[in-house]
Parts: C-alpha cells; structure tokens; sequence
C-alpha cells in the first residue's frame, strides 16, 4: 500500500485550497525530502485563487499543487547522489527558486532568475504538507540553533525585507532617516533589521495602532498614523523639511507610491516591496530627477539574504512573532490573514 500525507492544495483555477491526502513524494536523484515542521503563510498565498488558468500558459505553472514557500523542516529522505545532509538534521528552505548560474545568479541576484516564475508553492509544490521534496541541495540551509518551526517566515518575509534594507543601506549614515511604511510581517523585520545595520532614525507609518505601537518596541524613534491625509507632510515635519534618504513600502498600493516618493530627500532611495497593486501617477522629472532621487524594486530576497536573517535570529537579535496554526487549520489561518487579524506571522504545522 502506498504511503499519503496531507497536504493544502490548490486543485482547479479560481477555487479556494483544499486540505486532502496524497501519495508520500519519493525524492529522486539529486532531490531531497523535507519533513515540514512548519510554513509560513504569505501575503501571495492568499492570492493564488484569484488567478486565472492564463497562469498556466504564460507561466508554466499547472495545477494540482501544493501552496507554501516558507518552509523550515528536518531532512526525511536524500535522492540518489546526495550527500552533505543526514537525517533529521534541521534545515529552512530558501524561498526563491533559482538555476545557479545564470548572470543575474552569478552576481548574486538570484531572486532576479528566471527559474524563479515557478517554484514552491507557485505552480510547484510546496510547504503546506507534511512533506515536501526540493529539487536540490542549492537552496537547504542547515539551522544551528534556530527552531525550524520558526524558519519559514525567514525565508520569505525576513529575507525580503534584509533584501530591501540593504538596497538602501548606502543611503543611511549618521543623521539620516529611514522611512517604512507598513509595519505588518515585512515591516516588522525590516525596523529590526534598519535598528542593526544603520544609525538611521527610524520613521513607521501604519494604519493600526497596535501595529504603530509594536513598531516602537521593535525600534522606530517615531510613528506616524498611515490614515492621516498627508503622510508625506507629516514626514516632511518630523525631518525638519528634508525628508527621508530612504523610503521602504511594504504595502505598494497607489496611495503609498505617491506618498513614498513625496516623501523622499535629496538623492533619496525608495525600495517598492509591497505588491499592493498600485500606480505611479506622478510626472518622474519633478517628483523623482529633481530630487536626483531612484527606485528599486524586486520580487523576495536571495539565498544570502535569508542566510543573514537566519543568522540574526540565531543570534538572538531577532524577534520573529509568529502565530501557529494545525495543517487541518490551514484555512483558518488564511482567513485570520486577510482579516489582518495577526501579530507576526502565520506558521501551519502538520
């Protein structure tokens, strides 16, 4: 008889996930099979019914699968060739897919591969399950002393956010100010990670008290209420008229560019992060080139991105909040999401 596990399932296009049980995957060469501890839940997850069967055409993905791709577990089974893991040895599983030797991997932005258009939990099965077999050894990290329960949100939400901190970092020397907007499960360890590297003031806006609140315990000198009619003039205020030398927007929504970008300084960096949707409707020339200021934007953090998450909280300067959810929960804690009912983040448990 052969062996199943649970697993969260994305079954047919525009239909909400199911929990349902599967054949246990056997890995095969070069593959390795991860017993999941625990996987974060995601923002995009919460996207995947929405979608429509193009995603299918444009993107190679097809359905079945499972969702998840913040994923911290134990080595369960290793593929033929592999070696450098033992069983039951705890690990956290990169995000981000990549091929390793493209040029954008080459110099170090794997999260800019195009291998990474599909990948766990993006049209491949990922980490919502009671197990999960990765394609290689390229993206398993070894955890020392970090539980891998508490891994997964590392991956994605703590390795975007370092990612986006360290776009800006060049920006934030003595006397200069970081402005973070949104101070949900990216935010929140983007003031951490700001607090760490920089000696940068830093400003939050949010819309909820609380989340304003917990900001200030994570490390933000002053907040601001993300309601108010101009967050921008408030950030002008509080900087003495300057601004702030860089912008980091975990929310992306059309109201939060505009007021990103009114709020930068001179030569100021704003990193979009948030997948809000959101437009640009301002002239570039004044808003942007006359202030000598840019843009970036990308999609997660790379491998050495959630290595460095990882070994902060592993060191323990990382508070990474987390709230957990039984595999047969896992919509339930969807929904917990969308409500925006969470402190920290979402972790299933089979």
């Amino acid at each position: 008889m052969k062996k199943t596990m649970r697993a969260f399932r994305m079954l047919r296009w525009q239909e909400p996930p199911s929990l349902v049980e599967i054949d246990l995957p056997e890995p095969g060469p070069g593959e390795v099979r991860i017993r999941v501890a625990g996987n974060g839940v995601c923002q995009s997850d919460l996207h995947m019914p929405q979608l429509p069967a193009i995603m299918e055409k444009f993107l190679g993905w097809q359905m079945p699968f499972t969702l998840g791709h913040e994923v911290g577990g134990f080595i369960d089974a290793l593929g033929a060739g592999v070696s450098g893991f033992e069983k039951d040895q705890p690990v956290a599983v990169v995000s981000t897919r990549s091929c390793g030797h493209c040029l954008e991997c080459d110099a170090g932005f794997d999260n800019a591969c195009d291998s990474n258009k599909k990948g766990r939990g993006y049209g491949m099965n990922g980490g919502i399950a009671d197990y999960l077999v990765v394609e290689s050894t390229r993206p398993i990290l070894p955890l020392e002393r970090l539980d891998p329960k508490l891994a997964g949100p590392l991956t994605d939400a703590g390795s975007t956010s370092f990612h986006g901190v360290r776009r800006v970092t060049d920006r934030l020397g003595p006397g200069r100010t970081a402005f973070v907007i949104g101070a949900g499960g990216l935010g929140s360890f983007a003031i951490q990670y700001l607090k760490i590297l920089t000696k940068a003031r830093i400003l939050v806006a949010d819309v909820a008290a609380d989340k304003r609140a917990r900001a200030v315990e994570l490390g933000a000198d002053d907040v601001i209420d993300g309601a108010l009619e101009n967050v921008a003039g408030e950030v002008l205020k509080r900087t003495d008229g300057r601004g702030a030398d860089a912008v980091l927007d975990f929310v992306g929504t059309t109201a939060t560019i505009a007021t990103s970008i009114a709020s930068l300084a001179k030569l100021g960096r704003y990193a979009l992060i948030g997948a809000g949707e959101g437009k640009l409707e301002m002239p570039l020339m004044g808003a942007l080139a006359g202030k000598g200021a840019s843009i970036c934007s990308f999609v997660g953090g790379t491998a050495e991105d959630t290595r460095s998450a990882i070994e902060l909280a592993e060191q323990g300067l990382l508070r990474n909040d987390v709230e957990l959810f039984d595999i047969v929960d896992s919509a339930k804690a969807f929904e917990k999401l969308a409500a925006g009912q969470l402190q920290g983040r979402a972790v299933i448990v089979p």
